[in-house]
Parts: structure tokens; C-alpha cells; sequence
């Protein structure tokens, strides 16, 4: 179980790359390109550095089995969700509009491939240490 504790507060590792990647897509790179292709290279470059940060903390705490992986996956997007719509809605002031706009992969909005990947994460990374 203190395993279980360990990784949620490793969840603020995440966070703290994911504002850190949306800083830097504001400040870079989201003024050359077209708004939709900065998101695009946004949720790649996260998803890329949520999978190295995992890794590495995944080699640091094992995970002793394949049910606790899951558990982190999901405790970690549960954590992620109620991240993203209260500090986008109650701390940046995003209409929930803005915010739901993200989730519409019919127009190229791939927000949700960072949730996919938060959620399985763990499992892969435990999996892949085996």
C-alpha cells in the first residue's frame, strides 16, 4: 500500500511537466505555427516526457504487480482530470467549452492521447520490467 502512496504524490512530477511543456508551447513555439499543430507537438513532446519521467520513476519504486499498475494508471488519470478542469476552470478562468474543446479528435484535438497514455503508463512501464 505505501507504494500505492508513493505514486500519487509522483503524480505531481506529471503535472509539473505538463505545465512546464504548456509554458513552453505558449512561449516558443505556439506563435510559428498554427494553434493546432502547437497542440499537436504539445501532447506529443508530453506524452514523450511522461513516458521517459515513468520510466524512471518506475525503475526507482518497483511496482510489485500488475493490478497496482492499473490502479496507478487510474488514480493518476483521475488525478490529471481533476487537475486540468478545476486549475483550467477555477484558477486560469477557461470556459468549460475551452476546456472540452480538447477532447474533439474529430478536429484534430489530441488531448486525449495524454490521458490514454497517463492512465497506462504504469502498466507498460511495469509490464516492460518484468
Amino acid at each position: 500500500m505505501k507504494i500505492l502512496f508513493i505514486y500519487i504524490g509522483l503524480w505531481f512530477g506529471l503535472a509539473l511537466i505538463a505545465i512546464v511543456n504548456g509554458a513552453i508551447r505558449e512561449k516558443v513555439y505556439a506563435h510559428v505555427m498554427p494553434e493546432l499543430s502547437a497542440h499537436q507537438l504539445s501532447t506529443l513532446i508530453g506524452i514523450t516526457l511522461f513516458a521517459i519521467y515513468t520510466w524512471i520513476v518506475s525503475g526507482y519504486w518497483n511496482i510489485p504487480s500488475a493490478l497496482l499498475a492499473i490502479g496507478i494508471g487510474g488514480i493518476w488519470l483521475l488525478m490529471t482530470l481533476m487537475f486540468e478542469f478545476g486549475f483550467g476552470h477555477y484558477v486560469m478562468g477557461h470556459p468549460w467549452e475551452k476546456l472540452l474543446q480538447d477532447y474533439d479528435i474529430m478536429r484534430g484535438r489530441v488531448w486525449i492521447l495524454v490521458l490514454i497514455w497517463t492512465a497506462l503508463a504504469p502498466y507498460i512501464c511495469y509490464r516492460a520490467r518484468l
